[in-house]
């Protein structure tokens, strides 16, 4: 009776907070016409975002579009909007590195199609859209890191924010460019980034679109580590073993985890605290948990 009834509320709070991760910024209320900017994103083709699934649980999502610096092509923002579809399905995932093909991170949007939905309901409608999907990035249950080699700017900058951390490589940089194209960050870079560093700094980094370093990041609470290798193969090996100190045990626990921290940064705090204890009723007396309590590890 007991095992059922800790099944049925395993399987309701999972459901649940799988339909809040998946919820819309945005729809029809806001002007939001997702079909619409789909086709006309669906022209402008190139590129590609490739996704791979090790059996450690770690995935690794790579923008691949290096003659562009991995800018993203309309055809590349669906693709990121599927592969964030995936990874949220995926059971055993418990963390994910988001990276760039040719070491370097990515350089925005592929000014191509930037010029041709510079329309002001276009440009809403593209920005609801990478909205949603960056959100739903960071609302992911596994522990992400962005492994930013070369440069991440704009859009790229931006995309280094929906990821929990940030490792970067030397001679690696983020800058938010937006003011010099005549912009502000629209795919929510600007909220998260505030969120990382406070207000002050983030206001002096888009005012000046300054240049951010692997020593200034450090110093801003903007990555935690520089890496030693500035080649692909390296810093992602290197970019593995740092997340491996972070995903190392059960999913349902990692992911668990995460859940929990997402809500204490988004909801109010009682929202925050009932979700709290929805996640820990799903942990508490499950396989985790038990083989613990028999081992009773020892905390040094």
């Amino acid at each position: 009776m007991a095992v059922s009834l800790w099944k049925k509320i395993f399987r309701t709070t999972k459901e649940r907070i799988l339909q809040q991760r998946r919820v819309s910024l945005y729809n029809v209320v806001h002007g939001y016409e997702e079909e619409l900017i789909k086709k006309k994103l669906q022209q402008f083709a190139g590129g590609s975002i490739n996704l791979s699934k090790e059996d450690n649980g770690i995935g690794i999502l790579t923008l691949n579009n290096p003659q562009l610096m991995n800018a993203f092509t309309g055809t590349m923002m669906l693709e990121l909007q599927e592969k964030v579809a995936e990874l949220e399905n995926w059971k055993d995932g418990k963390g994910l590195i988001v990276c760039g093909a040719g070491n370097t991170f990515c350089s925005g949007s592929d000014l191509n199609a930037v010029k041709a939905i510079s329309n002001s309901q276009d440009g809403m409608n593209m920005c609801m859209f990478m909205q949603n999907t960056l959100t739903r990035l960071m609302r992911l249950p596994l522990i992400s890191v962005a492994l930013i080699q070369g440069k991440a700017i704009g859009g790229g900058a931006e995309l280094t924010t929906a990821c929990d951390f940030r490792l970067m490589t030397p001679g690696s940089e983020i800058r938010f460019v937006h003011k010099h194209m005549g912009l502000v960050p629209g795919w929510g870079g600007a909220a998260r980034l505030v969120r990382i560093v406070g207000s002050g700094a983030a206001l002096r980094l888009l005012s000046g679109a300054l240049r951010v370093d692997p020593e200034r990041a450090l110093r801003l609470g903007l990555s935690e580590e520089t890496l030693l290798s500035s080649e692909e193969g390296g810093s992602l090996q290197e970019a593995r073993a740092w997340l491996s100190q972070h995903t190392e045990g059960p999913a349902s626990v990692i992911r668990a985890v995460k859940q929990v921290v997402t809500a204490g940064r988004e909801l109010p705090l009682e929202d925050a605290l009932r979700t709290e204890k929805d996640v820990f009723g799903t942990v508490w007396g499950g396989p985790a948990n038990l083989q613990a309590l028999v081992r009773r590890p020892k905390h040094k």
